[in-house]
């Protein structure tokens, strides 16, 4: 009974440390449901809703994408910098222009587009996003400004194997994660294995290295990627889709915002802007970069890359020390209540996916805190994680030591605090050193995890150089070069300090 009643304990600590924030963001996503009930129910909503207003306020359009979909939108390199080009983004460009507003825009993997979205982090998504039924149940969309075919990317050997949808039965075949192509393999290939994966380039290479048969996407991306590389051959696949085209999404309700929208598409189609001038200005950008650019000429790319991952690497590191050193000494208090906190943070936390975690701190958390930055989420979760299992490194090197180590310094004078701090202390962290440098190691590479919510660490750099360069291996080789280096680099510091332990012990 005894111990069921401390079971019962930790669960109800558990969830009242975590069912907080939960709430919140149920309130919130309660509120925003609501607001969009009534929009939909009454036409006159758009003239009282403030959404438009709220960006004019704040002077920023804020568009969510997918940078690695040529020629809607990608990378170049401008005087060592990022810069968003290709023909949604000047939709983007147009936009904010006529909002009268600064753009600002946030990359992120395609099928957390939505998600940003619905909890704010995003004003708009723009990333060749098809309007579809299932879509339109969870965001609200422009009118479309552009429609396109679904075409198969094949390795060009491959040309004489693949020539129609049916060829490709009981085949592999690729496609992005949450977008329409996903459901349309499905839908229109019998017994097809398919390869879903969060970045095209990632599905390039997959193609490349002939891990999937084909890979289905849209019209104007697929030629950009076979006009790109000799190896590649695109086709039309002449499969029937069920879609408005390709719009504008906002968060429902955001009535006034579309259609302030959809007075920049009618001027964008009145006009023809993205088949008479920026489609061309597309296609210039990449017949330009593949000329003149090289990996090696995105160097830039990778040392902010590599800035970045040692930026998170060393708060994350500091605070889940402290956060480690804090919860493993509740963890071995006598007081029951601060045991059963330790607890439950170790077990949940080691319990639940690194990647989940961040996931939830940027978008759940981050829906109730607006202003939450995705490198602070990053910077929170990582902490957090490593927090639980620094902890238990910690808790193993002080439980590790005999109890006369103590009784030793308390029958010398000192109180329980000095026994601690200058008997105990100092024999764990020599104990545990190597188990913490494993830890460290870990995190130094575990902070690529971030690059899915939009942070500029070295994974999401080298994405960004495989969509602008058509390279899909080379840049990762350079990438895990670059951590080998890092890592081998700390535990050659890691490997000193503890020299410097051994011989003072």
């Amino acid at each position: 009974m005894k111990h069921f009643k401390q079971l019962l304990m930790l669960c109800i600590l558990c969830v009242s440390v975590f069912l907080a924030p939960l709430n919140a963001f149920a309130a919130a996503t309660s509120s925003s449901s609501s607001t969009s009930s009534s929009s939909t129910a009454n036409s006159t909503n758009a003239a009282t809703d403030d959404s438009l207003q709220r960006i004019k306020q704040k002077g920023t359009l804020v568009v969510g994408t997918s940078a690695d979909y040529p020629p809607y939108e990608f990378t170049t390199k401008k005087n060592g910098k990022t810069e968003y080009v290709g023909f949604e983004m000047d939709v983007a460009k147009q936009f904010a222009k006529d909002l009268g507003v600064k753009l600002v825009i946030k990359n992120m993997d395609f099928d957390s587009l939505l998600v940003a979205l619905e909890s704010h982090k995003v004003d708009t998504v723009i990333a060749g996003m098809n309007i579809t039924p299932e879509r339109k149940k969870s965001v609200d969309f422009s009118k479309p400004y552009y429609t396109g075919h679904k075409y198969f990317l094949i390795n060009k050997a491959d040309k004489a194997k693949y020539k129609s949808v049916n060829d490709f039965k009981g085949k592999t075949v690729g496609a992005q994660n949450g977008a329409m192509e996903y459901n349309l393999v499905k839908q229109n290939i019998p017994n097809v294995q398919e390869k879903g994966l969060a970045k095209i380039t990632s599905l390039v290479i997959a193609l490349q290295s002939h891990k999937v048969d084909g890979v289905l996407m849209d019209e104007a991306t697929a030629k950009a990627y076979a006009s790109n590389n000799s190896n590649l051959y695109t086709f039309n696949s002449h499969i029937k889709i069920d879609s408005g085209g390709i719009a504008m999404a906002f968060p429902k309700g955001d009535k006034s915002l579309e259609a302030a929208g959809n007075q920049t598409v009618n001027k964008i189609n009145k006009e023809d802007l993205i088949n008479k001038k920026w489609i061309p200005q597309a296609s210039k950008y990449m017949k330009s970069y593949k000329k003149h650019n090289t990996v090696a000429s995105y160097w830039t790319f990778f040392a902010k890359g590599v800035e970045y991952t040692l930026i998170i690497t060393v708060i994350a590191v500091f605070f889940g020390f402290l956060l480690g050193t804090l919860f493993a000494l509740m963890r071995l208090s006598q007081n029951k209540i601060l045991h059963g906190i330790a607890v439950c943070y170790i077990e949940f936390i080691r319990g639940t996916p690194m990647l989940v975690q961040i996931m939830f701190v940027y978008f759940g958390i981050g829906a109730v805190i607006q202003s939450l930055p995705a490198l602070v989420a990053g910077i929170i979760a990582v902490s957090v994680n490593s927090g639980a299992y620094v902890a238990e490194v910690i808790r193993s090197g002080i439980q590790s030591l005999p109890i006369g180590q103590t009784e030793a310094a308390r029958s010398l004078g000192m109180t329980k605090k000095q026994a601690f701090h200058f008997v105990i202390m100092p024999q764990a962290m020599r104990n545990i050193w190597p188990a913490l440098g494993n830890e460290f190691i870990t995190l130094l590479k575990d902070s690529s995890l971030v690059s899915t919510i939009g942070v500029g660490e070295l994974m999401y750099q080298t994405q960004l150089v495989q969509a602008d360069t058509y390279k899909g291996v080379l840049p990762l080789f350079i990438t895990m070069l670059i951590y080998f280096v890092l890592t081998f680099t700390l535990t050659r510091i890691l490997n000193y300090f503890e020299g410097r332990m051994k011989h003072a012990h």
